[in-house]
Order: structure tokens, then C-alpha cells, then sequence
């Protein structure tokens, strides 16, 4: 038991913080600029391709370098040349935009790369065990990936509280014209803002496509837990999306493990009581069957109880 609990913490931490690398460009985008970008998690995707690409080449060091850089630049002509352009016809234009680049980037990453998982191994100078409890190894790689997202979140939060960019791009967003009558260049801003946002999402897919396949439904597979996350942690709050990642990776974490049905659990707590038909078959689900639903379930109860999210301080 005290093995299960041990590193069910730490597989935790790891798909937690790996939703908040993904979650974090996001969150940036949508506090910054108010744009919901639905292609994040193509971004993602573009990350891990390249960061493939550039690993078979050069290795995989500097993958973790240039394909972000990759990725943040097409991220940036994404918004001159796209957003920008749409920007003027409302919040709807900009969301219809987003779900048709991501489905232009899927065709693309299949027309280029196919259908099939590509073999993204874990670098050599990573993979071994960092430590051993109860007989369960514990990989570098998976300890990598932890302080790779603690130094991102650390770092985004200096660099929006503490310096004199961070100040302009936060005025920018509540107040353009005051920030441009400054001398500042508003939609440059707002195209590194997105820049950096894809870039971000383009490091995640570098460690990710590793970590757990890099495939052309890499995008799908991911995409729509992370906007639980920014959902549940607060629309456009840093590190509301840092606390929402790691709770709803800790859900389905232990959820997964967990072999118990709803009538186990009330048994537990002394209900007992004879149910046919509909109910009898949910008595029988077990938890481990529904840790893929329940971070939407838990979604539905933040909207019902608090709209807002955990940290939200804007509307939507």
C-alpha cells in the first residue's frame, strides 16, 4: 500500500507538470490576449515532431532548444498573418480560425510524417534509474521532466511579476492605447506574447513526445484536458493551471489504481442495501474504469459551484 501511495505521488507530479507545461502557453495566450487558441495542442504535437526530427539529426539536447524556437516562430506568423487579420471580426472569428489551423497542422503532420508512432527513445544520458523503492525504479527521465516544469512555472511568474516586460505586457492587454502612447509596440507585443505561448507548448512536446508516444492523435489525446485544466484552475491564472494540472493528474493517477466499485466504497461507510437493474450495473463500475471521465466531471462541478475556477479572477 505504502509503495502504491509513494509513487502514485510521483507518476502525479510527472503527468502534472506535464500538463502545465502544455496548460502554461495557453494560460499565457489567454491572459495576455484574451485569444482561446483551440490549435495549442497542435503546437504540442508540432513540438514533439520536431523535436524527433532534430533528436535523429543532432541529437537530442539541442532538439529541446531549436524546436521550441521552431515552434514559437510559426507561432508568431500564426498571429501577424492570421489572428491579426481575424481579430477585428470578434472572439468567434478567432476560435473558428484556431479549430481550422489545428486541423490543417494534424493533415499536415500526417502528410509529412504518416499515420504511425514515431521511436522517440528517451536519450542515453537520462535513462537509468535514479532510485529504487520497495523494487519500483524511478527514471532520471521522469525527474527531468519535474524540474524542467518547476523552472518554467518559476520562470514565467518572474518574468510577469518581477520585470519591466512582464509590466508591459500585462498593461497592454487592459490598456493598449495608454502602453502604445508610451512608445510601446502593442501588436509586437501581443505577437511575442503568442510566440512565447507556442513555444512553450512546443517544449512540452519535445519531453511528452517522449514520455508517452508521439503520434498524429497526440493532439486529441491531450487537447481537451488541458483546457479542463485552464478551466478548473481559473481562466487566464498561472498558477491556477499549475495547481489545477497537478490535482486532476493526481485524480486520475489514483483513480487508475484504485480497484473498487461504488458499492465497495458505501459498504466502507457502513450503506448497505440491494439495488437491481440500472443501479445494480453503476454499483459495479470501478474506479480505475472511470479516471479518464472524472477530471470532466470534475470540470462540470467547478462550473456549477464556481465558475470562475480555482484562481479565476476575469470572466471568460
Amino acid at each position: 500500500m505504502l509503495e502504491y501511495l509513494l509513487f502514485s505521488v510521483l507518476n502525479s507530479l510527472v503527468l502534472g507538470m506535464l500538463l502545465f507545461m502544455l496548460s502554461s502557453g495557453l494560460t499565457l495566450i489567454f491572459s495576455m490576449m484574451g485569444v482561446l487558441n483551440f490549435a495549442h495542442a497542435s503546437f504540442y504535437m508540432l513540438g514533439a515532431y520536431f523535436g524527433y526530427q532534430i533528436t535523429q539529426a543532432v541529437g537530442f539536447w539541442p532538439a529541446l532548444v531549436i524546436a521550441p524556437l521552431l515552434v514559437g516562430v510559426i507561432g508568431a506568423l500564426v498571429e501577424r498573418y492570421g489572428l491579426r487579420t481575424v481579430h477585428k471580426y470578434g472572439h468567434v472569428a478567432e476560435l473558428l480560425f484556431t479549430v481550422g489551423l489545428a486541423f490543417i497542422i494534424e493533415e499536415g503532420v500526417n502528410l509529412i510524417w504518416g499515420r504511425n508512432a514515431m521511436t522517440y527513445p528517451v536519450p542515453q544520458s537520462l535513462d537509468f534509474p535514479l532510485f529504487t523503492l520497495f523494487s519500483t525504479e524511478f527514471s532520471t527521465y521522469r525527474m527531468f521532466m519535474l524540474l524542467i516544469s518547476v523552472a518554467i512555472f518559476i520562470g514565467l511568474y518572474m518574468v510577469l511579476t518581477r520585470t519591466r516586460i512582464g509590466l508591459i505586457i500585462q498593461a497592454a492587454l487592459t490598456h493598449p492605447q495608454g502602453v502604445s502612447a508610451l512608445g510601446h509596440n502593442v501588436p509586437m507585443v501581443f505577437m511575442m506574447v503568442f510566440g512565447g505561448g507556442s513555444a512553450l507548448a512546443g517544449v512540452a512536446g519535445v519531453i511528452g513526445g517522449i514520455f508517452l508516444i508521439t503520434e498524429p492523435a497526440m493532439a486529441a489525446t491531450l487537447g481537451p484536458i488541458v483546457f479542463v485544466v485552464i478551466v478548473v484552475g481559473g481562466m487566464g491564472s498561472l498558477t491556477g493551471a499549475f495547481v489545477a494540472s497537478l490535482l486532476l493528474a493526481a485524480i486520475q493517477t489514483f483513480a487508475v489504481g484504485l480497484e473498487y466499485s461504488l458499492t465497495d466504497l458505501f459498504a466502507l461507510v457502513g450503506i448497505h442495501g440491494q439495488v437491481s437493474g440500472l443501479l445494480e450495473d453503476l454499483g459495479r463500475i470501478q474506479l480505475s474504469h472511470t479516471g479518464p471521465i472524472l477530471p470532466y466531471l470534475f470540470m462540470v462541478l467547478m462550473l456549477m459551484f464556481r465558475p470562475k475556477g480555482l484562481m479565476g479572477k476575469r470572466e471568460s
